[in-house]
């Protein structure tokens, strides 16, 4: 197996387990804001993007597979908590929509919309246009949930906790060197960002749509802005 074979599956074999907890973490969240906000459209749009999400897992772990890594999934698996205790019920499922939905769902569009901007292999290509007509929604769905919060409840408490939202979204070697073996063109083909294009396209989406979406609804994003510039080591 090439090292950019063995790579791609390593990565489409986690991103199915990613998409797994975000189905669990969907389907939790709407019943949640359904519980406070019953005029909310935004729990209906949670239980089809649960179902989506369910549908990404089985997409990513049959490409895993045909790559190399086969996938084990528990359906049963406890799903992490994200938001910190000192958080009201209200505070921390906003917490863990803007975490969930307005960073990672806006990044993964971001990379997905650049690897399809490639040359993909066939098959790959079918996974990853089915996934971004999806995950499109699933970032719209934060935002609209942070404009209704933000019109109706102080969320200006979320500034402090992005560096926490930031660091559980980057993978550990974000800003580190690639391995020697890196494949850039291998890894593109087989639907996984190289490290260097990796981290441009996450700081750009930062800079370019998070910072600024947080920046409009009442979110000051310096505190986010001080994190990253530090971990990227641009101070």
């Amino acid at each position: 197996m090439t090292a950019a074979r063995r790579a791609a599956a390593e990565a489409w074999a986690f991103r199915a387990r990613v998409e797994q907890e975000a189905a669990q973490r969907f389907d939790r969240l709407a019943a949640i804001v359904a519980g406070f906000d019953p005029g909310s459209p935004v729990p209906a749009m949670m239980r089809r993007a649960a179902d989506d999400e369910r549908r990404h897992t089985e997409l990513c772990s049959r490409l895993a597979r045909n790559l190399g890594s086969p996938v084990t999934l528990d359906p049963a698996a406890d799903l992490p908590a994200i938001a910190p205790r000192t958080l009201d019920a209200r505070q921390a499922a906003l917490y863990e929509v803007v975490a969930a939905c307005c960073i990672t769902e806006t990044e993964s569009m971001a990379t997905l919309t650049t690897l399809l901007a490639g040359e993909p292999d066939p098959e790959v290509r079918e996974v990853l246009h089915s996934i971004s007509r999806d995950e499109l929604v699933h970032s719209r769905m934060g935002w609209a949930h942070l404009s209704r919060e933000s019109s109706s409840a102080e969320v200006a408490f979320l500034s402090p906790l992005i560096p926490g939202m930031l660091a559980g979204t980057i993978d550990e070697g974000l800003f580190g060197s690639p391995p020697a073996d890196e494949d850039p063109e291998g890894l593109l083909r087989l639907g996984v960002l190289p490290l260097a294009r990796k981290r441009e396209v996450f700081l750009g989406t930062l800079e370019q749509v998070v910072f600024p979406g947080l920046e409009r609804f009442g979110v000051d994003p310096e505190p986010g802005r001080q994190w990253l510039s530090h971990a990227a080591g641009l101070q």
